[in-house]
């Protein structure tokens, strides 16, 4: 799964990277994105790609309220289109979810020790992602915008840390996936197994990061092998 992750760009820098035609979101560095929290993600609307935010947690259109997107942060490859929860958003509601990097936990030595994960070049990625819009039936005095991101089988380079990864989209396929009116679900899924990064590097980060309230720099700042061991030893 995919609990925790990292997005610090500036959207002049977000522009560079992925097709946004119009913000409207406000982008904040977060070195410790936690589930519930707003988050920046791209979708499509009419013919313009927006950057919008959304809670983290997935809330179908259909659900009593709000508190179901705690468990769904998540969406696996393997039954997003076929599960009740997914399967209509994954044809009509697709999005970008905009990261950095994100954290996984891996058990060194008995205690959870945090690594932080991200692609070799350092540039700022996608998850495959999608999205819903709540309000109640029309009850509701607001819509509650939400979203989840979409996991699939570690990689090799990923597997020694954590045997799930997110499914982050290779650029090639941003359109194809972003389009509402694609809602060929073979094609979809071909997307999701076939045009992934799967390379990535990790490396060892502070327990700090155990704590979503601390959101800071220095939480992806690398930790040396004997602040590991002394660490693990207490």
């Amino acid at each position: 799964m995919c609990g925790r992750f990292v997005g610090f760009r500036r959207l002049e820098e977000l522009e560079k990277y992925f097709p946004i035609d119009k913000s409207e979101a406000k982008t904040t560095a977060n070195y410790n994105i936690a589930p519930s929290q707003e988050i920046l993600a791209i979708v499509r609307r009419g013919r313009e790609n927006l950057l919008e935010l959304f809670h983290w947690g997935l809330v179908p259109f259909w659900a009593k309220d709000i508190s179901i997107g705690n468990k769904m942060i998540n969406a696996r490859a393997e039954t997003v289109a076929t599960k009740p929860s997914f399967r209509t958003a994954f044809k009509k509601r697709r999005c970008l979810i905009l990261a950095d990097g994100f954290y996984e936990w891996k058990n060194v030595k008995g205690k959870k020790q945090p690594f932080f994960l991200t692609l070799p070049d350092g540039k700022p990625f996608a998850f495959a992602g999608l999205w819903e819009a709540w309000n109640d039936k029309g009850k509701a005095e607001q819509t509650y915008q939400s979203c989840t991101i979409i996991t699939r089988p570690a990689s090799e380079s990923v597997m020694p840390v954590h045997h799930r990864m997110p499914a982050i989209l290779n650029p090639d396929k941003y359109s194809s996936w972003l389009d509402p009116n694609n809602q060929d679900v073979e094609a979809l899924e071909e997307i999701l197994q076939n045009w992934t990064e799967t390379v990535l590097i990790n490396r060892p980060v502070s327990k700090k990061v155990n704590n979503a309230r601390i959101n800071e720099a220095s939480n992806i700042e690398r930790l040396e092998q004997t602040e590991i061991k002394s660490d693990n030893a207490g």
